[in-house]
């Protein structure tokens, strides 16, 4: 979410994306205007594009237990953050027609993957 991500071309043999179907193509830059959105929304309200991601999904109730990772201090003081994003109902809009399933360009898993869920 943080637009800092790169095509599935530029990445090492040893990086996941660089067989993931999203990050390849014309889908990753499909799936950037998603993250354009998310990254408009965090600079309109003075936040980081990863705690308006949070902070949506937060708001979808209860039952969506988000669980970010975090390899630095920084990041989880970000993630702990979220909670006290109030997202507008206009910004919440934007983002469930820029994030909903059928807005995401390419499958989940490449068909090697694919193989291997639900054996």
């Amino acid at each position: 979410m943080t637009g800092s991500a790169k095509r599935a071309e530029e990445c090492t043999a040893k990086d996941h994306r660089r067989f993931d179907p999203r990050f390849q193509g014309e889908n990753f830059a499909a799936n950037m205007n998603a993250v354009e959105i998310v990254r408009t929304i965090a600079d309109a309200i003075g936040a980081k594009p990863s705690q308006v991601a949070l902070a949506w999904l937060l708001g979808k109730g209860d039952f969506i237990v988000p669980i970010p990772g975090t390899k630095r201090r920084v990041y989880l003081e970000e993630n702990a953050g979220a909670v006290d994003i109030k997202l507008s109902d206009d910004n919440v809009a934007r983002l469930e027609a820029a994030l909903r399933p059928e807005a995401v360009s390419g499958p989940r898993y490449n068909e090697k993957v694919m193989a291997w869920v639900d054996r």
